[in-house]
């Protein structure tokens, strides 16, 4: 059985990584462990960079944190495109000296969302006060809300997962990506 450490405790992002790599690999075993530690970044990225940042700084700061088999950081992030602000999430995973990474779809925030972010809020404080929600980024998330669940955070998020996984799953053919 190999032993996955999540850096989160959020429900969503441990059901996404375990359903990501029971999908990538099938005939293994998985359990999961969850820690806390530090992204190294602002409380809400706010670009591309800053948020794959974070996500490496936990995946590596949970390699410190608990034995295991492969560390995963998962960094919920905003950016401005073309005057409107955008969401989306970075994946890091790290294996034997190995990191796969990956970035999950994106989407334009609403504006009265964006505002509240652009404001200091974190996205999912904006979704809860402009949707009358509780704690929704360990629920369906903004992409949950806005599609009505056709895709929710969970589903975001374990197509990047996936993806992160793809150097793991090719060894021979990215034996020599260390990260």
């Amino acid at each position: 059985m190999k032993t996955i450490v999540i850096a989160s405790q959020n429900p969503v992002k441990i059901r996404a990584t375990l359903n990501g790599f029971q999908r990538m690999f099938p005939a293994e075993d998985f359990w999961v462990q969850t820690v806390t530690v530090p992204s190294g970044v602002s409380r809400q990225p706010l670009s591309d960079a800053e948020t794959l940042q974070g996500a490496l700084n936990r995946a590596e700061n949970a390699s410190g944190g608990a034995p295991g088999d492969y560390w995963v950081g998962i960094e919920g992030g905003v950016t401005e495109a073309m005057g409107e602000m955008t969401a989306f999430a970075w994946i890091a995973i790290r294996s034997n000296g190995r990191v796969g990474k990956s970035r999950t779809g994106t989407f334009f925030l609403p504006g009265e969302v964006a505002e509240l972010v652009r404001s200091g809020k974190e996205l999912g404080e904006a979704d809860d006060i402009v949707f009358g929600r509780n704690n929704s980024k360990q629920e369906n998330g903004a992409i949950g809300i806005l599609t009505g669940d056709v895709v929710d955070r969970t589903a975001l998020y374990e197509q990047a997962v996936i993806l992160a996984l793809v150097p793991f799953k090719n060894m021979d053919l990215y034996g020599g990506d260390k990260g």
